[in-house]
């Protein structure tokens, strides 16, 4: 009986102990999506701590390190921290953290709550789980829950969104102020990779803004030129170009910005932002 007993307390006990420790991993969320770090966050006196990399791609921040010093930056304002110092700066403004910056896993770890509530975030914790709200971006008054990419390949195609407020409203933005001059839509263009004809322009994407029931508040669709000819006789052909499909209206775009919105596409997904509608490409 006395071994029966100490061996239900013993399983009792592991048990105990491994859903403390499960309970214990912190998670965080912004905007709903729970974010991919490869050095996981941690609670350190009761504050969520978390990489800097997560603060300045997931909350469209710009990270600045020089001397232990952190210098985190968006739309005006400005949060100063330093490693191992209990007081920070919040636009020139000294405030007091209740935990120091420090360094771990060869990655600066700052204070969650004081740096997204700097940026007007609304922060909250239960159950080991940090929900981070950002602002959603608004197209003509209506609220933008998802971005929805699809592209086509020679075989099949590919539909994704992507949430995430800051995301979307960076590529948002990357459209409507780098756009260039407004133009007359080229004579050849389709879907299609392999039109023949000098000058003609395959759809590389088309980027769908899209409100709370799913539907389109706002569409881009970029064009890119098909290098079927010598390059010498497509020079006078603008490589890019990018269709404002709710106005009908055509402009040029560079291939930096066309690569730009590639990058946003990419570190959401790296991020875990990104989910697959539907793949077909073989």
């Amino acid at each position: 009986m006395k071994k029966a007993f100490f061996g239900v307390l013993l399983a009792a006990l592991l048990f105990t102990t491994s859903s403390t420790a499960y309970a214990a991993e912190l998670q965080i969320k912004i905007d709903g999506v729970a974010i991919v770090s490869d050095v996981k966050p941690e609670m350190k006196n009761k504050r969520a701590m978390v990489p800097l990399r997560v603060i300045g791609e997931n909350l469209g921040a710009s990270v600045e390190w020089s001397n232990s010093t952190v210098i985190v930056a968006k739309d005006g304002m400005k949060a100063t921290l330093s490693l191992d110092s209990s007081t920070a700066e919040k636009n020139g403004e000294k405030m007091p953290l209740d935990v120091k910056p420090y360094i771990k896993d060869s990655r600066i770890f700052v204070p969650l709550r004081f740096i997204a509530e700097t940026f007007g975030c609304k922060v909250n914790y239960s159950n080991s789980i940090v929900t981070v709200d950002t602002e959603p971006l608004f197209i003509d008054g209506v609220q933008v829950k998802s971005l929805q990419q699809e592209f086509h390949m020679t075989m099949g195609g590919v539909v994704q969104q992507i949430k995430g407020n800051v995301y979307i409203e960076n590529i948002y933005n990357t459209f409507v102020k780098n756009k260039g001059e407004k133009v007359e839509a080229p004579a050849n263009y389709s879907w299609n990779l392999t039109i023949d004809v000098l000058g003609s322009y395959y759809k590389d994407a088309q980027y769908d803004f899209l409100d709370q029931k799913g539907k389109s508040v706002s569409r881009f669709d970029v064009y890119s030129l098909i290098p079927t000819f010598p390059a010498e006789q497509l020079s006078g052909f603008p490589k890019v170009y990018i269709h404002d499909v709710f106005k009908d209206e055509w402009y040029l775009i560079s291939e930096t910005t066309k690569q730009s919105m590639n990058r946003l596409i990419d570190t959401a997904t790296m991020n875990g932002f990104r989910t697959i509608i539907s793949d077909t490409v073989v």
